[in-house]
């Protein structure tokens, strides 16, 4: 479990940062909402441009993301579901349904992959299944619904709306490069690749400044939500993965894969969409942590069972 280790005292160090800068008041009283614009407006999308952009578009059709995929729209769906009949709102169900089952595929998939599975044939389907099939249904719903005024209102903006956004827009140009099989010349990659190295420790340092202050998780009025999503992250997402690799005839190998890859956390790109619109931030920001928290133990059983 040693990637595993790796990722998650990674990931800490830098959210530990965060805490203390926001702790000191070093970046000022909106120094949480400027990183997060930031990894919005220009570092997510170069870094989803470049990454997009060298993957193998063929790898989207396999079995392996098939299950993945219906594991995440299954525990999605059931977080709507429930949202629709507690009522707590388009934006906090939507939130809530990425907290179910968005997960952490670049930041802790990665070293996950390569230290624990040796196997990394499965990040890029699920990067690009999550960027270019669940984020923009996501953003344009959020946008519509929780955006300013004037994007809620007429056909054209309706329909306009995903090719506004820009993190749709770099996952859509590095789709436009991958397709194309050509290689952009250095003069576009590099400042790309400079703009995106940023995109993970701005999240995750804004994450820790919106620590400073925070109560401990699951105590909020929000609580019933944060251990919904939680709990169909960590534990229902997972099972009903492994059940469907056993359902599509996967062998051990594969399973192993696509149940490790559905059990990591919530990815920090969830707190980054909440803080963004407005919506669900303690409810993405607490499923974040729970959820990582949750996923050494989850992870090192399903190793420990499947490996």
């Amino acid at each position: 479990m040693q990637g595993v280790l790796t990722g998650f005292v990674i990931i800490a160090s830098v959210i530990v940062v965060g805490y203390l800068l926001g702790r000191r008041g070093s970046l000022g009283g909106s120094g949480r909402e400027v990183l997060t614009r930031v990894a919005f407006q220009v570092a997510t999308p170069a870094l989803l441009f470049v990454t997009v952009s060298e993957a193998d578009l063929s790898t989207l059709f396999s079995a392996r993301l098939l299950a993945a995929a219906i594991s995440f729209l299954a525990v999605a769906g059931v977080f709507v579901a429930v949202a629709v009949a507690r009522r707590w709102g388009v934006g906090p169900g939507v939130v809530g349904a990425l907290c179910a089952g968005y997960v952490n595929i670049a930041n802790l998939g990665i070293p996950v992959a390569v230290y624990v599975l040796d196997d990394i044939s499965l990040v890029a389907p699920v990067l690009l299944f999550q960027q270019l099939v669940v984020s923009p249904v996501v953003l344009t719903t959020l946008d519509l619904t929780a955006g300013p005024a004037d994007a809620r209102v007429g056909t054209w903006r309706r329909l306009t709306t995903p090719f506004r956004n820009p993190i749709v827009l770099g996952s859509l140009a590095g789709v436009a490069v991958a397709a194309s099989g050509l290689t952009p010349p250095a003069a576009l990659m590099e400042p790309a690749t400079l703009l995106g190295n940023m995109a993970v420790p701005a999240v995750l340092l804004a994450f820790g400044i919106s620590l400073h202050g925070s109560e401990l998780p699951g105590r909020g009025p929000d609580r019933a939500q944060v251990l919904l999503a939680v709990a169909l992250k960590s534990l229902v997402a997972p099972l009903l993965a492994w059940l469907l690799t056993l359902a599509f005839g996967l062998d051990r190998d594969a399973q192993l894969l696509v149940v490790v890859t559905v059990a990591l956390p919530t990815a920090q790109n969830v707190f980054t969409y909440a803080s963004h619109y407005g919506v669900g931030l303690r409810l993405a920001r607490e499923a974040v942590l729970l959820s990582t928290a949750l996923s050494v133990p989850v992870l090192t059983v399903i190793a420990a069972l499947l490996g």
